[in-house]
This record gives C-alpha cells, sequence and structure tokens, in this order.
C-alpha cells in the first residue's frame, strides 16, 4: 500500500493539492495522512511558563484541529468514494519540517503532495515558505501543486537536466510509477551551456536512457540558453503536465529557491512540480 503525505494549513490551495493526491492514485491502493502541524504563539515567548491555562490552549488547538481534519476525511470519502483509499488524521504541536522528516521516517512515507501557497501566501510568491522547506530537506519526492490547478492525467512528463548526477532506479522509482501507471511519455530536456558533454555527463545520460527504455520517452537538445528560459520555452511549444527535477545542491534546481519572487526567476510554474532527492 502506498503511503502518502498530505499536509493541510486548512486553505483551498492544501485541499486542492489533497484532491490531485487522489485523481493522481485512483487506481492505487493508498493509506493517505492528513497532517496539520500547529504552533500556538504563546510557545514562541522565550522562556515561558507553562501555566494550566497554557496547556488548555494547547488543548483548544489539537481538539479544534482534529475537528478540521475528520472534517476534510468525511467530506473526501463522501465525494470521491474509492475503496482503495483510506486516511488517517494527525494534528501535532511541531515544526512542520520536523514532523514531515519524522513521519516520512517513522510511517514510510512513499511521496509528499502539497499545494505551493498557504492561506496567508502572497500572490507574487512562487512558493510559500513552508512548501520551500519541505522540497529542500525531504528524503522521499514532493509535488508542489500551483494556486488553483485543476488535476491533469500526467501524460507529458518534462524532466530537465544537466546530466551531472547519476541516474539510479531508486531515486526515480516514482517518477518511474507514474509514468507507467499513466502512460506517460518523459521528455528529458537537456539545456546546452555551449559546451560538450564531459564524459561523465555523457556516461549519466547513457544510464538515463537504459533507465526509460521501458517507457515512451524523447530526448530533446535546448542550446545556447539559461535553464529556466529552457524550461520556459519548452512549454510555449508543448504540452506539459507534470514538471519533475531531481533535487541536488550542485545542480540548477538549489538555485531557483534563492530568488523566490516570479518576477526575478522567471519561472512560469502553472503545473504540479515533482522533486526528487537525490540519492546516492
Amino acid at each position: 500500500m502506498k503511503k502518502v503525505l498530505l499536509p493541510t494549513d486548512f486553505s483551498k490551495n492544501a485541499y486542492n493539492a489533497i484532491r490531485y493526491a487522489q485523481e493522481l492514485y485512483k487506481d492505487e491502493s493508498c493509506l493517505f495522512y492528513l497532517l496539520h502541524v500547529y504552533s500556538p504563539p504563546i510557545y514562541y515567548v522565550e522562556h515561558a511558563s507553562f501555566s494550566s491555562e497554557q496547556i488548555g490552549l494547547d488543548d483548544f488547538y489539537h481538539s479544534n484541529a482534529m475537528e478540521q481534519l475528520e472534517e476534510i476525511k468525511q467530506k473526501l470519502e463522501k465525494s470521491f468514494k474509492n475503496p482503495l483509499h483510506q486516511f488517517r488524521v494527525k494534528a501535532v504541536f511541531n515544526t512542520l519540517m520536523e514532523e514531515v522528516q519524522e513521519m516520512v521516517e517513522n510511517e514510510g512515507i512513499s511521496i509528499i503532495i502539497m499545494g505551493t501557497k498557504g492561506a496567508t501566501g502572497a500572490k507574487e510568491l512562487l512558493f510559500g515558505s513552508n512548501a520551500v522547506h519541505v522540497i529542500k530537506k525531504a528524503k522521499c519526492p514532493v509535488i508542489a501543486i500551483p494556486d488553483g490547478f485543476e488535476y491533469e492525467t500526467p501524460k507529458e512528463i518534462l524532466f530537465p537536466t544537466d546530466y551531472e548526477i547519476s541516474f539510479k532506479t531508486k531515486a526515480l522509482r516514482e517518477l518511474l510509477y507514474l509514468a507507467n501507471e499513466h502512460i506517460s511519455r518523459i521528455d528529458v530536456l537537456h539545456i546546452s551551456t555551449g559546451r560538450d558533454l564531459t564524459d561523465v555527463q555523457i556516461a549519466n545520460k547513457e544510464q538515463l536512457e537504459n533507465l526509460l527504455k521501458p517507457y515512451a520517452n524523447v530526448f530533446h537538445e535546448m542550446p545556447n540558453n539559461e535553464v529556466i528560459n529552457g524550461i520556459n520555452a519548452f512549454q510555449l511549444k508543448n504540452k506539459v503536465n507534470l514538471l519533475a527535477m531531481v533535487m541536488n545542491k550542485h545542480t540548477f534546481l538549489e538555485r531557483l529557491f534563492l530568488k523566490p519572487v516570479i518576477k526575478k526567476i522567471g519561472l512560469h510554474l502553472h503545473i504540479p512540480f515533482m522533486v526528487i532527492p537525490c540519492k546516492d
């Protein structure tokens, strides 16, 4: 059974991401974890003494969050009615990143699916801070769902790469699963800087070609272009339902989060964005 973690802050964007997960895995037996992490303001006060009133406040936050999670669970079960899907709810006082890391390790989470913005996310931001932290630190793949995105079957998957890393089945397992399940085509996009591939890059490319042989795939070259401009240019000319990249601190994906404002980045992200951690 696939285990899917669905963080929520009870915003419309978070609920939309949950529905995306249900659609994406509609034919797969899944256990969905609906997670809400809360931090009552009282706990931010340095050296606060915990009185009975403060303990009661924590109880209030927890019970209120659990009530909302149960409402979401019932709504999802009633509207989707998929016997393959089960839900568990969890509300906890913690930071989102710490709780996600614990659940990925302790529950064997396969993938995290979440909205790109929270209830108070500014429109000009590419990602809310929670999504950025999860994407950068998670030990399993993360799919970030843009605000207002309506589900599309991921028939066309864009996979930009600089061939700087070794490609292994374990790291790409979830991506390959989706490609197989939805009979998708993977468009591998190499955006050249004008230099010939090194021996290492050639070896990595051959490794990726072998890995993708069982799946529909096309390898593209886009010479003499900036990475982000190349991705945008490809999306203008080709239908893409899912953008997928491998997170590696030595490659271009890391730099996407250093300038979070769209007008500075120029990345037009209107489709789900799957980030895959690099595994040795």
